[in-house]
Order: C-alpha cells, then sequence, then structure tokens
C-alpha cells in the first residue's frame, strides 16, 4: 500500500518561483545588512510553523475549455493533486482534504499528524485525495502559467476564478479521472474549509449538480473548519489591506512578479491576522533582540518585528505577488447564497448532509460567530471548539484537538 504517491507525469517539483526569478533579484546586502537578515531569521523562529517544506508535487489533471463562473474559460486549466491509501471495490472510502490559502496538494507536508495507518486520515481505511486550489502556484494554473492564447504569461491578466470554480474543477477530477462512485467525507481549515462548504452546495445540497449513481448526494459528510459561509466585510477588509500592500510595491507596475517588498509586507499583516494578541505578548512581551538596542524608537529592535520580518522574508521564497493577489481575491468570492438563495441562511437549510462545524475559540479572523452562524442553518450540523492560544493557526497548529473531532465524526458516518 502506498502511503503516498508521486506521478511520473509531473512536470516539476519546484514551487511558487517558476516565473519569479526567485523573486529576490536585490542588490546584495551589505555585511551589516547581512546579519541584520540573519537575526530575523533566528529570532523570527519564536512561534511554531504551521507548514512544513512546501513544493508543487503530485499528479495533474488536465482538461481543456473550462468555463468559470464569470463566463470567462481556461483554454487548458490544469489542477495538481496527491493521493493517499487505496481505493476500495465500491469506489466510495474516498476523504478529500481541502488547503488553505498558501498551501499545496502534499497534505503530509503540513497536516502530517492527522495522516497515516490509525490516524484521522487512516491510509488503510481510505483513500484520501488532497487537491491544488485552481490558480495556485504549486503546480496548478496560476498567473505564472501561460496563456495558450497568446504565448505569454496571464500575469495580472489571469481571469477572476471563484471558490465555485475550484470546487467545480475538483469535482471533475474526482469523478472523470479518479472515477470515484462517492466521496465519504471533505475535510478543510480556512480556505480549505470555504472549499468544504462549496463542496456541499455543489454535491450535498437540493441544489447540487453532483449525485451518487443510487440519487443519493455525492458528497456524504463535510467538516468545514475556521471558517463562515461568506467572506464577511471584516475579512475582505484585511485581505484588501494586504493587496494594498502589494500595489504600493513600485514593482507591481513593471514587472508584478517581483514586488516582493510588497508581499513581505502582505504576509506580515497576515501573520498578525492569523495570530491573537494573547499569543504575541505570551511569546514576545516587550522583549528586545539584545541589551545593546535602545529601549524604544526607529532604532529599536523588537523580538516580534524580527518574528515578522523573519515570516516576509520567507514567505518570498515559496510564493510570488500576483498569484497572492489573485488567490486573495478568490477568497473574496465566497459566497455559498450567490445565485443560488435569496439569503445565506436560505443556502445552509438546502444542505442535506452531515456536517460537523469546527471553530476555534481565539480566532479574530473567522470567529465562532461564523461556525455558529453555519451550524444554526445547516439541518443536520454539529460544532465543535476547539481551544487554543493560537488564533486562526490552531486549525493547522492544534492537530490532535483536529484529528480528535474528525475520527468521533467520521465514525458516525457510513
Amino acid at each position: 500500500m502506498h502511503l503516498y504517491r508521486r506521478s511520473s507525469r509531473v512536470q516539476s517539483a519546484v514551487h511558487c518561483l517558476t516565473s519569479n526569478r526567485s523573486a529576490n533579484i536585490r542588490s546584495p546586502p551589505s555585511a551589516l545588512g547581512y546579519q541584520y537578515q540573519q537575526q530575523s531569521r533566528n529570532f523570527g523562529k519564536e512561534m511554531k510553523d504551521e507548514y512544513g517544506s512546501m513544493t508543487s508535487e503530485g499528479e495533474t489533471f488536465e482538461a481543456k475549455d473550462f468555463v468559470l463562473e464569470s463566463g470567462a474559460s481556461l483554454p487548458q486549466a490544469q489542477l495538481r493533486y496527491q493521493t493517499y491509501g487505496n481505493l476500495n471495490q465500491r469506489k466510495d472510502n474516498v476523504i478529500v482534504v481541502c488547503h488553505a490559502l498558501t498551501g499545496n496538494a502534499s497534505l503530509h507536508a503540513w497536516w502530517g499528524e492527522l495522516l497515516g495507518k490509525k490516524k484521522a486520515f487512516d491510509t488503510e481505511k481510505y483513500m484520501i485525495v488532497c487537491c491544488n486550489i485552481l490558480g495556485s502556484c504549486y503546480g496548478s494554473t496560476n498567473p505564472q502559467s501561460i496563456d495558450p492564447t497568446t504565448g505569454s504569461t496571464y500575469g495580472k491578466k489571469f481571469p477572476d476564478i471563484s471558490v465555485k470554480d475550484t470546487v467545480k474543477f475538483q469535482l471533475k477530477l474526482l469523478k472523470e479521472e479518479l472515477q470515484i462512485s462517492s466521496i465519504k467525507a471533505v475535510v478543510g481549515g480556512s480556505f480549505g474549509g470555504m472549499q468544504a462548504m462549496e463542496y456541499a452546495i455543489q454535491a450535498g445540497s437540493q441544489v447540487g449538480d453532483y449525485f451518487s449513481e443510487d440519487g443519493s448526494p455525492y458528497i456524504r459528510s463535510v467538516v468545514p473548519i475556521a471558517c463562515g459561509a461568506y467572506h464577511t466585510a471584516w475579512q475582505i477588509a484585511i485581505s484588501e489591506v494586504q493587496r494594498q500592500a502589494i500595489y504600493a510595491d513600485p514593482m507591481w507596475k513593471e514587472d508584478p512578479f517581483q514586488a516582493t517588498t510588497g508581499l513581505e509586507i502582505a504576509r506580515q499583516l497576515g501573520m498578525i491576522s492569523y495570530r491573537t494578541p494573547q499569543g504575541y505578548q505570551k511569546k514576545f512581551g516587550r522583549k528586545l533582540r539584545s541589551d545593546n538596542t535602545p529601549l524604544y524608537g526607529s532604532q529599536a529592535l523588537w523580538q516580534v518585528k524580527s518574528y515578522l520580518e523573519y515570516q516576509g522574508l520567507k514567505f518570498i521564497d515559496r510564493f510570488d505577488p500576483v498569484t497572492y493577489v489573485k488567490l486573495t481575491e478568490q477568497m473574496d468570492s465566497h459566497n455559498i447564497a450567490r445565485n443560488r438563495a435569496a439569503t445565506v441562511e436560505e443556502a445552509l437549510n438546502m444542505i442535506e448532509i452531515p456536517m460537523c462545524v469546527l471553530g476555534i475559540d481565539s480566532d479574530v479572523l473567522y470567529p465562532l460567530s461564523d461556525q455558529e452562524e453555519i451550524a444554526a442553518s445547516v439541518p443536520k450540523s454539529e460544532l465543535k471548539i476547539i481551544n487554543s492560544n493560537d488564533g486562526h493557526d490552531g486549525f493547522l497548529l492544534e492537530q490532535d484537538q483536529v484529528a480528535r473531532h474528525i475520527v468521533n465524526f467520521l465514525t458516525a458516518i457510513k
């Protein structure tokens, strides 16, 4: 039995800097600047990291002329994915796991404690499929891809893609390429949770388009974690200020893939929203890097500053500015009621399959009120709370709690 498979059809296993020309065509730092960067990296490793090694490894599904919700189309759409475990004879022992904003199809790299024999994603019982997001730079068609109609990279002209589009393309993979008859559960956190909600509508509701051969919903259950039924004004605002940081980079107009200073700042803003005031205070307080730094003012070297700088520097080594803008816009598209129901409550009430909603008690980005709204209107739903001081990132860091809730829920699902 394979724990995970790598396809010989993979074009490359590089990360998101394929067209970014390593995003770091910068003047070499001075000796003092280099020392400052190294100190930032060292001091920055103060909080537990949410991701392991990030690559675009996996298999590739391709479809011609994939029509998007907007009416535009991708002449040659590709989706990177990975599978773990084996499909049973009925082709229905499948769990789909959806990743967050900057994740990839390598489930073992970021939810590894949940994957394997006798774990939540038990590779002896299930075949687990983890799909990349359409538009992500980890192996799927994205702004760095070549537009077949022009022969040039899409860049900023990459079409608007919605969460609905991403899930529609993933469902196409599951039914047509993998020929899966039914999905036991879809699980995802953050942006992955939005995809799980979209799966529930597209393949587990009264207005769904996907069914099993016996007429039952194609998706038998979902576990959305740390997300809402739509992106709120609060969440759009946080996405927008990150995009504005990228737009303000002088390189955005000239060579947008090189707007990495703006991307660093965008990532720093994101890292603040992913955690909590209590978490930052406990880890950093008002600590300084050394006894030789001023106690305040423009020359004060706060440890929290080093952490944020480290996160920014690390991020531009694996992501590009245009993709980041496009993916945050895709998150902002999230609204399960659009063109389906008059209200979100009405759309939620259409979902027919069991749902276990997980919320994090300290999440300031996707607060518990978002999950409570879902659980209050989905007929067969339950709400479970993850206790954490890590805020939104608790869905990645509190793996024991997440695993326990998933196992308990899946045990009750046929």
